[in-house]
């Protein structure tokens, strides 16, 4: 089977850095996970950065519930091969669009240099339904710092103060976009390791009335994305070459 006129594979063949900015603890576990596990064991070093604690996500105290998400994104990352987290502080299901914001974002980009960076679909309605508040801020962050790190005068205090000159990522890769253009093939090994890096949030899945099990559904949307590129499985983004070029100083 042919490869779809409209999904492209990513021509990810000369990434070695990819920064993944989401919300919460396990916003990368919907299916993101699968192709950072491809990436991870081709030598691709993928970092996690992570607005929030997700300390609002289930009705118990915010400490003992960040606590426990904390540990539950470790294990995810695990999972698939990811060693570095940053969690930061903004407020769990209020989070604000702010230069703050957009600041922090830009400060890791800078600092890690990826050649891609991942984020999740900012749309108001996403294809598992209505999109919530912190998934439509961070998204529309992401691609604001994006651009943000790749201009020396805006957040100039990131070079004058920190020493972080701008850093330009070639590639904006959007999981859930609701016109995806590019896939990345997933072995059945990535499908399983992705499966397990959700199971891993299992206080937090338990938390949620009628979660379907990972097992369910995870397989399922990654052969759907299979289907595009004429494969058995691959995970699909709306991906913007930002540069058309290596990204570089």
């Amino acid at each position: 089977m042919a490869e779809s006129a409209s999904i492209e594979r990513l021509p990810d063949e000369e990434f070695r850095r990819v920064l993944c900015v989401v919300a919460h603890p396990d916003d990368l576990e919907y299916g993101t996970s699968a192709a950072v596990a491809e990436w991870t064991d081709r030598g691709i070093e993928v970092s996690y950065l992570l607005l929030t604690k997700g300390e609002a996500g289930m009705q118990i105290p915010p400490d003992e519930c960040a606590r426990i998400r904390r540990g539950e994104q470790e294990r995810a990352c695990a999972e698939v091969g990811v060693a570095e987290l940053v969690m930061l502080d903004h407020p769990d299901g209020m989070l604000v669009y702010s230069l703050d914001i957009r600041r922090d974002i830009a400060r890791r980009i800078r600092q890690f240099k990826p050649d891609a960076v991942v984020t999740s679909a900012w749309d108001l309605e996403a294809p598992w339904g209505l999109n919530m508040a912190d998934h439509r801020v961070a998204g529309v962050c992401v691609l604001d710092a994006v651009r943000d790190a790749d201009n020396t005068w805006v957040h100039p205090e990131l070079a004058a103060d920190e020493g972080l000159p701008k850093w330009g990522t070639r590639w904006l890769l959007v999981a859930g976009h609701p016109k995806p253009s590019h896939g990345v093939a997933v072995s059945a090994e990535s499908v399983g390791r992705a499966v397990r890096s959700l199971e891993a949030h299992e206080e937090y899945l338990a938390a949620i009335p009628g979660h379907p099990k990972p097992a369910e559904f995870i397989p399922a949307m990654l052969e759907g994305g299979g289907k595009a590129l004429g494969i058995e499985h691959a995970m699909l983004f709306g991906g913007f070459d930002l540069r058309g070029r290596p990204a570089g100083p």
